[in-house]
């Protein structure tokens, strides 16, 4: 089974008393490249939550997202006591130093200790690592499920494209002989034009034949091409969780390479038009590949 490194995957549990709802969304990249953006209250715990997504997730640009609801009656509360202590010292510095202005609710709200949780800074049930990577993990899942579907739908596609891919294989090896044959005629026709009339030298022309036959040899090129092109099928329909889209953007190369040797050796036009289906074809394939975890 083959996954797109393109997906979404969500989760909600308890984290403490408050409710977290996790989201993770992937897009193509060459390697593992979280972005993790966690409420102040759970940004502690970024490093247990990225190490968990590396071990699930081998390949792409992952942003996690997280909410974070905290239950009623946990929500921030104004100590009176403070606010009114910090009023009446910034009211003093102010006399005392003759400034101007007045002293405001919005700047006695932002010093220290006058905003705080009902239960305290860091009440006994805020919740652990564990319950938010169990989360984190839920939501992981998701998006690998999601990926997974993706990359059905993209290994079918891949597939019919590679059957095109054997299909001008096929033509360009039934091809070859019949291109020599036709070489050697148009030569000896030349020679015969050449000589006007005499003789040919039958056995100089075997020669001649043969050479050009080794320097228009593409059967090595063409084994090199199914082996290859086999390798790519067999890593495509590799164990469930393996991570393909690297090897097969290496396979994709090597099955270029062959296919541009064996366009350079072709001098045939219709072999010319084969080599260039080929290549045309490899150009839609790695463009799938490339979203492949």
């Amino acid at each position: 089974m083959i996954r797109s490194m393109t997906g979404f995957g969500t989760a909600d549990g308890m984290v403490g008393s408050a409710r977290v709802s996790v989201e993770l969304r992937s897009v193509n990249h060459r390697f593992f490249t979280p972005s993790i953006k966690l409420p102040g209250a759970l940004s502690r715990w970024e490093t247990e939550v990225r190490e968990a997504l590396r071990q699930r997730i081998a390949r792409g640009h992952v942003t996690v997202s997280a909410r974070h609801e905290r239950a009623e009656g946990e929500g921030p509360v104004i100590d009176e006591v403070a606010f009114a202590a910090r009023a009446a010292a910034l009211t003093a510095l102010q006399q005392r130093h003759g400034l101007g202005g007045t002293v405001d609710v919005a700047t006695v709200l932002r010093m220290p200790d006058v905003v705080r949780s009902a239960n305290g800074d860091e009440p006994d049930d805020a919740g652990t690592a564990e319950q938010l990577v169990a989360i984190v993990d839920s939501a992981a899942q998701s998006l690998l499920a999601a990926r997974a579907a993706e990359g059905a739908r993209l290994g079918g596609i891949i597939s019919d494209r590679i059957a095109l891919l054997e299909g001008a294989l096929d033509r360009i090896a039934a091809r070859t002989p019949e291109r020599v044959i036709a070489h050697r005629e148009r030569l000896r026709e030349n020679v015969k034009a050449l000589l006007d009339g005499a003789a040919i030298d039958e056995q100089r022309l075997a020669q001649e034949v043969a050479l050009l036959a080794e320097r228009m040899d593409v059967g090595e090129e063409i084994d090199r091409f199914r082996t290859h092109l086999q390798a790519f099928r067999d890593t495509l329909a590799g164990k469930e969780g393996d991570a393909v889209g690297k090897r097969l953007g290496f396979l994709l190369q090597e099955l270029l390479r062959e296919a541009n040797t064996t366009g350079s050796k072709a001098n045939d036009a219709t072999m010319q038009r084969d080599v260039v289906q080929l290549k045309e074809e490899l150009e839609r394939v790695r463009e799938q590949v490339e979203n492949l975890e």
